[in-house]
C-alpha cells in the first residue's frame, strides 16, 4: 500500500464534526488497518533518509499516535507536545488563535536539549495554527526544528504554505480538499 489513493480511502470523513459545516478526516479507520498504519510509518521514514534528527515531537492527541511510531521506526525519542495543564513536571507554553477561542500547548522544559535536530509530526496539516506554535515552543526550548509531517493536508486551509513561508519543510501523504 503506497498510492496516496489507497491512504485516503482508509481515512473516514465525519460531516459536521466538531461544528455544522466541517467535515472531519478521521484517521482511526487508518490506525485500525495494519497495513495502512505500517504504510504511513514506513513512507514517513523513508522520506527522513539521510536527514540528521534527534528526536520526534508529535502534537496531541493523534500526533502522539503516528509520531511515536515513527520515533520507534527511527529508533529515536520521542516528545510529547501537550494541552495545557496536562504535563506534570516543570513546563512552558506557548499561545495560539483558534477559529473560535485561544488555545495553549505546553512541553516539558527538559524535553529537547539545545540543538537537538527536531522533526514535528501531526496527522492533520489545516490552518497551521496549532503547529506554528508547537515550531515556536520547540525553538524556544532551544532545538533546531528540521521540518514537519504529517498523515494529511487539507491545502484549502493554507497552514502547509503558512509554515512553508516560515522556511520550515512539509511533508504530507495525502491531501483532501476543502475543510
Amino acid at each position: 500500500m503506497t498510492r496516496d489513493s489507497e491512504l485516503t480511502s482508509l481515512i473516514r470523513t465525519i460531516p459536521d464534526f466538531p461544528k455544522p459545516g466541517v467535515m472531519f478526516r478521521d484517521i482511526t479507520t487508518l490506525l485500525k488497518n495494519a497495513e495502512g498504519f505500517r504504510a504511513v510509518i514506513e513512507r514517513l521514514a523513508a522520506a527522513q533518509a539521510g536527514r540528521a534528527i534527534d528526536k520526534v515531537v508529535g502534537i496531541e492527541s493523534r500526533g502522539f499516535i503516528v509520531g511515536a511510531a515513527l520515533a520507534c521506526r527511527l529508533g529515536l525519542g520521542f516528545v510529547p507536545i501537550r494541552k495545557k495543564g496536562k504535563l506534570p513536571a516543570e513546563n512552558f507554553g506557548e499561545d495560539y488563535a483558534l477559529e473560535y477561542g485561544r488555545d495553549r500547548l505546553e512541553m516539558h522544559r527538559d524535553a529537547i536539549e539545545r540543538d537537538e535536530r527536531v522533526l514535528l509530526v501531526d496527522d492533520l496539516i489545516a490552518t497551521g495554527g496549532t503547529a506554528e506554535a508547537a515550531a515556536r515552543l520547540i525553538r524556544t526550548a532551544g532545538g533546531s526544528l528540521v521540518g514537519c509531517a504529517f498523515v494529511i493536508d487539507l491545502p484549502d486551509l493554507g497552514g502547509r504554505r503558512r509554515l512553508e513561508a516560515l522556511g520550515i519543510p512539509v511533508q504530507v501523504l495525502c491531501q483532501f480538499s476543502g475543510h
